[in-house]
This record gives structure tokens, C-alpha cells and sequence, in this order.
């Protein structure tokens, strides 16, 4: 049975008649025995050196919250490196779905991403806009303007559509771009 071994068996089987002391110094000491463990497994494993603590914690809550499940009958070292080996475990899974979820991308794709969006964004404000100036037409006017401008219609099938003449349609034209061109610049006149 190593020195280690020794001590650390002890300091727990302490902790369980209650000295504090003696937890405390096995938390410490665990923490210093594993840490250069820890590192070399990090750095073997691909993951970040930030992780080495993060692992080292995860370990002596891991210890602290199982610590009622060691057998003082076995010995207490190969329990701990399992905790140990259960926690790089897991880091290595969260790394990998991060690797998952994550996408690497240069500043000119990111700058595409958000070129696109705002181009989307206006879209959408525009068909908005689009949308509430025909609503402020009158019924005649939204329906040449549907007809000719959205649907493609020519101002024959739209005369024809509509049962009036092709000089009827092209003037509610006018009457409804000029509205629309009031709309948009703030001014519309009530007669037109």
C-alpha cells in the first residue's frame, strides 16, 4: 500500500468520525496530486488548458458528493481515479458536441451572414410598407395596381377583368401611383 494511499484512506475514514481537518487537508491534497494528472490528460486529449481546472473541480465535487459511497474496505485511490477518469470522460463528450454546434467561419463569411440579413430585413420592412400603402388605397385603385403592377397583367385583360376601358385603367393608374408617391412622402390629398 502506497504512502498516498495510506494517508488519504485515513484523512476520509476521518471525515466520516466528523474531523473536518482532515477533510479539508484531503480535498487539498487531492487537488494536488491530480492536478499535474489532470494537465497531461487535458493536453493528451486535445482539450483546452483552461479545462484542467474546471475538471479538478468537477472531480472534488464529484468526490465530496459520492464520498458516503466509498467501501472503507477497498482502497480509496483507484475510486478517486475513476471519478477522474468519469469527469475527463464527460469533458471530452461536451467538447465534442460544442464541436458539433460550432462553426468556424472568416470575418468576410460572417460579414455575408449579416449583409443577408439585413438585405432580409429590409425586405421585409419593405413589403410591409407595400403592404399598408395598398391597403390605403380605395378598392378600384388596389385592384388595377394588383392587376398591372403585381399580377402582370396587361391594361386590356384589365379592362376586360374589371368591365371598364383600357383609358379607365390607366388613368386609376396615374391616380394610384401618384397616391402612392403621396403616401410615401408623407402628403396624400383626400380627392385624389
Amino acid at each position: 500500500m502506497s504512502v498516498t494511499e495510506e494517508r488519504w484512506s485515513a484523512a476520509m475514514r476521518a471525515e466520516r468520525a466528523g474531523d473536518k481537518a482532515a477533510y479539508d487537508w484531503l480535498l487539498r491534497d487531492v487537488s494536488r496530486v491530480l492536478r499535474p494528472s489532470v494537465r497531461s490528460r487535458v493536453a493528451a486529449l486535445g482539450l483546452a488548458s483552461a479545462e484542467v481546472e474546471d475538471i479538478l473541480q468537477e472531480v472534488l465535487i464529484g468526490l465530496h458528493s459520492m464520498r458516503q459511497r466509498w467501501d472503507e474496505t477497498r482502497p480509496f485511490l483507484p475510486w478517486v481515479y475513476a471519478i477522474l477518469r468519469y469527469k475527463l470522460t464527460d469533458a471530452v463528450r461536451r467538447r465534442s458536441r460544442e464541436r458539433r454546434r460550432q462553426t468556424d467561419l472568416s470575418e468576410d463569411e460572417w460579414g455575408q451572414i449579416v449583409d443577408q440579413a439585413v438585405a432580409a430585413d429590409e425586405a421585409l420592412s419593405a413589403t410591409r410598407g407595400l403592404e399598408q400603402a395598398m391597403s390605403a388605397l380605395p378598392d378600384g385603385q388596389r385592384q388595377v395596381v394588383e392587376a398591372l403592377a403585381i399580377d402582370g397583367a396587361s391594361v386590356r385583360d384589365t379592362a376586360a377583368a374589371l368591365h371598364v376601358t383600357e383609358g379607365a385603367v390607366r388613368m386609376t393608374m396615374h391616380r394610384a401611383i401618384k397616391r402612392l408617391a403621396g403616401l410615401a412622402g408623407g402628403r396624400v390629398k383626400e380627392d385624389e
